[in-house]
This record gives C-alpha cells, sequence and structure tokens, in this order.
C-alpha cells in the first residue's frame, strides 16, 4: 500500500514539474488552463501526503511492537530503565510545541520523533549532519516563524511572495519590461510601438522587449543565546524561543530588503536600478520634497506607503507652508500623523538615519518581488556557551528579493515614474 501511494505522488510531482518546465522553457509563466491543472495537482498531491503519513504511521507502529525494548532516553536525556523483550511504546509523531522541539534538538538528538519525521519518512530533510547541522523546523511552526503582521513588517506582507517550490533553492528567472528601447511613446510597453491603420495598409512590426530578472535564494543565519534553566522548562520557553526567532527572521529580512546591495543578499529598494531618488536640498525636507517624490510614484495599482527613520520625526513635524504654518502637525495636542499626503507612514528602524539617502522613501512594494528557499532550520550548541550555561541555537533560512522593474518607468509621453521614490542625502 505505502509503496504505491509513494509512486502516485511521484507521478504527480512529475506532471507539475513538466508544466513548469514547459512554461519556462517558452519563458511564460503558466496559463489559465495550466494554472488550474498545477492547482489540481497540488491538491491531489497534499491528499496523498497525508495518506503516506497514515501508512507511514501504521507502517512504524507494527516495527516498534515487534522489536525487543532496549533503554531509551527521555527530553531531558536520563536513560529509562525498560524490562528486557518488552514491547516498546510508539513514539510520539508530533511535538507539543516548538520549544520540546527546539529543547529536544539541544538535549537528545536520538530522540524518536526526530528519527521518524526527519529519517523514516523525510529523509530528505534531515539535516542534523553535515556542514549544516540544524534540523527543519516542523511543518506546524514554520507558518507561525514566518507569519508577520503589517505592523511588524513592512516588506514581506505587501510584497509579492514567491513560495519555495522544488527543488526549494533554486534560482528563478522572471520576465520584466525592458524601459530602455529608446524610442518615443513605446518605453511603457517594453518596445511595442501601436499604430492605427488603414484599410490595406500593410501592418506596422510590434515586438515586445523584454529583459530578465533572476531570484536565487541567499542562506543567512541568526544565532539565540538560551539559558540551560529557561530550556529544562520547554513549555515557558516554547512562546519566548518562538518570538524571538520570529523577530530575528523579520529583521534580517526588512534591513535587507530596504539596504541590500545585492551581494549574497536581496536587491535593497534603496539601491536598486528602479529607484528613482529626488534632491533634499539644503534646507531638510520641505513640502516642494514631499510633493516631487509623489509626483515620481507610478500610480498603478498596490498600496503605496512612506517609510522613514524615526530620526527624521522632528524634521517633519517643523514642515512649513509659505507663510510659515505648520502643515503637517499644526498643534501640540494632537498626535503624531499616521499620514502623509494621504498615504501610511511606518517608523523603520533599519531605515538610513536623517539627512541620510532613503531616511525617507514613498514605495509601491507590490512592485517588490520575494523569493523563498529553503528553511527555516534549527541547530543547536551546548558547547559555546558551556560555562554559563547557555545553548547557543542556529536559525538559518534562505530567500531572496527584488524589485520587478529593472529602471524607472517611462510613460507614453516620456515622463518617468517608479514604485520607488527615496528622499536623496543632505
Amino acid at each position: 500500500m505505502l509503496k504505491a501511494l509513494l509512486e502516485k505522488r511521484a507521478a504527480l510531482i512529475d506532471e507539475m514539474n513538466a508544466l513548469v518546465n514547459g512554461a519556462e522553457a517558452d519563458d511564460r509563466d503558466l496559463s489559465d488552463d495550466e494554472q488550474a491543472q498545477f492547482e489540481t495537482l497540488k491538491a491531489e498531491h497534499a491528499a496523498i501526503e497525508k495518506r503516506i503519513a497514515r501508512a507511514d504511521d501504521v507502517s512504524t507502529l507494527t516495527a516498534t511492537a515487534t522489536q525487543p525494548r532496549n533503554s531509551t532516553r527521555n527530553i531531558a536525556g536520563a536513560d529509562i530503565a525498560n524490562a528486557p523483550g518488552a514491547a516498546a511504546p510508539a513514539a510520539a509523531r508530533e511535538f507539543e510545541s516548538l520549544g520540546e522541539f527546539m529543547v529536544t534538538i539541544a538535549r537528545n538528538r536520538d530522540d524518536q520523533r526526530l528519527a521518524a519525521m526527519y529519517h523514516e519518512r523525510k529523509a530528505d530533510q534531515r539535516m542534523d549532519d553535515g556542514p549544516s547541522g540544524g534540523f527543519a523546523v516542523p511543518t506546524q511552526f514554520v507558518g507561525e516563524m514566518l507569519r508577520v503582521e503589517a505592523q511588524d513588517a513592512m516588506f514581506r506582507p505587501r510584497a509579492r511572495v514567491i513560495p519555495a517550490g522544488s527543488p526549494p533553492d533554486a534560482a528563478v528567472t522572471m520576465p520584466a519590461l525592458d524601459q530602455d528601447t529608446g524610442a518615443t511613446g513605446t518605453s511603457a510597453r517594453g518596445g511595442v510601438k501601436t499604430t492605427w491603420i488603414g484599410e490595406g495598409a500593410q501592418k506596422p512590426k510590434t515586438d515586445a522587449k523584454l529583459r530578465q530578472i533572476t531570484l536565487e535564494p541567499k542562506e543567512v543565519a541568526a544565532t539565540l543565546e538560551v539559558t540551560d534553566k529557561l530550556l529544562r522548562n520547554w513549555q515557558a520557553a516554547g512562546p519566548v524561543l518562538q518570538g524571538l526567532m520570529r523577530d530575528a527572521v523579520i529583521a534580517a529580512e526588512e534591513d535587507a530588503f530596504l539596504n541590500g546591495n545585492g551581494i549574497a543578499k536581496p536587491m535593497g529598494l534603496i539601491n536598486a536600478p528602479a529607484t528613482v531618488t529626488v534632491s533634499r536640498g539644503a534646507s531638510g525636507i520641505t513640502y516642494a520634497n514631499l510633493t516631487a517624490m509623489l509626483g515620481k510614484l507610478l500610480m498603478r495599482g498596490g498600496t503605496p506607503i512612506w517609510t522613514a527613520s524615526q530620526s527624521e520625526l522632528t524634521t517633519l513635524m517643523r514642515i512649513k507652508d509659505d507663510e510659515g504654518n505648520f502643515i503637517w502637525q499644526p498643534n501640540a495636542r494632537e498626535g503624531v500623523p499616521q499620514t502623509l499626503l494621504g498615504y501610511p507612514l511606518l517608523w523603520n528602524e533599519f531605515s538610513p538615519l536623517a539627512d541620510a539617502k532613503g531616511s525617507l522613501a514613498l514605495a509601491n512594494l507590490s512592485y517588490y518581488l520575494i523569493k523563498d528557499g529553503s528553511g527555516p532550520f534549527v541547530a543547536a550548541s551546548e558547547h559555546v556557551k558551556f560555562e554559563e550555561n547557555k545553548t547557543v541555537f542556529k536559525v538559518f533560512w534562505n530567500v531572496d528579493g527584488q524589485p520587478w522593474l529593472t529602471k524607472p518607468f517611462k510613460q507614453e509621453k516620456g515622463y518617468e515614474v517608479s514604485p520607488f521614490i527615496v528622499l536623496g542625502a543632505a
């Protein structure tokens, strides 16, 4: 039974690969029919996975019931005496919490649940040896680690996120319009020139010019130090560790998506070739600066936001009109405004400091692409901080990101706009 299910799963994966590879070979996205077929195959694959898991559970229970019982270990690593020849109890197939999972990695890597999850059923995900030295986080906890709300993260909730896929760390090439055609009135259509045709007249040539952008997930790692006392109480450690890891993931991605230079990390918004820089001038941030930035924004879809370093707060609050009246914060009774020229303003600790390029930015992040890769994975070592009674956890994952446009966007009459506008340095 299990063999038949595995063969069926392999066939479904082959069909999905054939659809994707066929589209990529033609340098195009899936058609509507192909996308519908892909989603159907994906749903069938998910159903098969559940059936395989049940069949695997039965197989494991049958095997453990017939094996001689030997000494095993509990979560703290202590030996548990077992009567010779007695039947061994079946191992729990899931961890109760992320905290229990991490404690198990740190204290008892021979735990039967790790063997069942990463060796028997998911051997391709076993990462407990080799240069990486980590275990893939169980599926039920990944969603919580990567879940980001709008108030916590700026990019991931608003950008276009491409799932990891298979293989998860493979590069993905996306088509992008070529905005550098050199022909008036054609760049907004990627080189396609339209002409009204009289009856019987010759049809003109209309070629679309495309560029390609490639996203290839890069590895990023974060380390956490946890006291052994906290680890012993894994029920309490779970929420703490989960929060720390989630914060580390968000912080690393936010910084890279905003400031990255594209070398072994994502291409950040500030440094991207598609970004338009508006001159700041000698007077700091002025109303003229703000309107100039808004005038360069690509007004198509999405929900643009402002992002700024909090070091620019006092400058924004002192903006005056031509008659010397404060216009963003007109009095001391009201709270700090949450919008600027009608768009949400988010304070970002990763933005450059006041007067530096990018300390204030206006962006439509639906034009930013994020490609997820494998992970997250977790590794643990009690040796690095042994004398301090601490265990060091390493969390690592793979991700890439960059704007979809390769250059600013020229509209039909030649006016240049972009989804990404930053204020220049003083």
